[in-house]
């Protein structure tokens, strides 16, 4: 796989995308970004709330995310993994945007496996009672779009290592 690659983790709250995250970047010896991090103080204050993001709230914080893909894609990029709900094709479209060879790892589990996992976890400004309006937003990854679709059943190394076997199966990037 060539390192100028950009890797989005996507999917539902819940599913391990900043785990799993660390644990690609740190296997591929790639640069980690938090899609978290990049969310405006507005947004963050809006889930906090219980509020889901509408599309209006996304485009900011997808352009950000955009901008970091782009300087670590391509020649001369020296690729990276980015964490990013990325739940809508829209929303990758415009990612694909700013970099037409990022590629997906999109985690996804059982709703009940996936509640249980962010009911025990502390500290993160997304409450579970957003759960059911991610599942109702995502629009599973198309064929035509360039990724993975990794199960989160099992330990954080375990699903690191089903995405890494996956990401092997893609065919190289011509750069």
């Amino acid at each position: 796989m060539s390192s100028q690659r950009v890797i989005v983790v996507m999917g539902v709250a819940g599913t391990g995308k900043t785990t799993v995250g660390r644990l690609l970047a740190e296997a591929l010896a790639l640069p980690y970004a938090e899609g978290d991090a990049f969310h405006p103080a507005a947004n963050v204050a809006k889930m906090s709330a219980g509020t889901p993001l509408d599309d209006a709230d996304r485009w900011p914080w997808l352009d950000a995310i955009g901008d970091w893909i782009r300087s670590r894609a391509g020649l001369g990029g020296a690729g990276g993994v980015v964490a990013a709900s990325a739940l809508k094709r829209s929303y990758r479209d415009r990612l694909r945007t700013a970099a037409p060879e990022a590629v997906f790892v999109h985690l996804t589990g059982a709703r009940a496996l996936v509640g249980q996992r962010m009911a025990a976890r502390t500290g993160h400004f997304m409450p579970a009672v957003l759960l059911d309006s991610q599942f109702a937003t995502l629009e599973p990854l198309q064929e035509d779009e360039l990724g993975v679709v990794v199960d989160v059943s099992g330990s954080p190394e375990d699903i690191t290592e089903r995405a890494l076997a996956a990401l092997r199966r893609l065919p190289t990037p011509q750069n």
